[in-house]
């Protein structure tokens, strides 16, 4: 029989996941550490670094209005689920 997660165990799993997600990203990753990128955009001129701030802009955009409209779509169906499994158990009594 499965033991059913208090809210205290639910809390330390999506700690131990976070921990492991911030131990297992690479500091390589992040465009700063990279000297190439560094030196191209400080050897540019002010149009090539204005440009640049606006294409990172432009870029952003999308993924944040994507995980946005996600938030959006569970918060509006947090109830979908609840409310059939509570009409099925009005049903039993035993």
């Amino acid at each position: 029989m499965a033991k059913a997660l208090t809210a205290k165990s639910t809390y330390r799993i999506w700690l131990v996941i976070a921990a492991m997600a911030v131990v297992m990203l690479p500091a390589a990753a992040f465009g700063q550490g990279c000297a190439l990128c560094y030196t191209q955009a400080a050897a540019s001129g002010a149009r090539m670094i204005q440009a640049l701030r606006n294409g990172i802009v432009i870029l952003i955009i999308p993924p944040v209005c994507i995980c946005l409209g996600a938030i959006a779509l569970a918060y509006r169906r947090r109830h979908q689920f609840n409310q059939a499994d509570a009409a099925f158990d009005a049903g039993s009594d035993w």
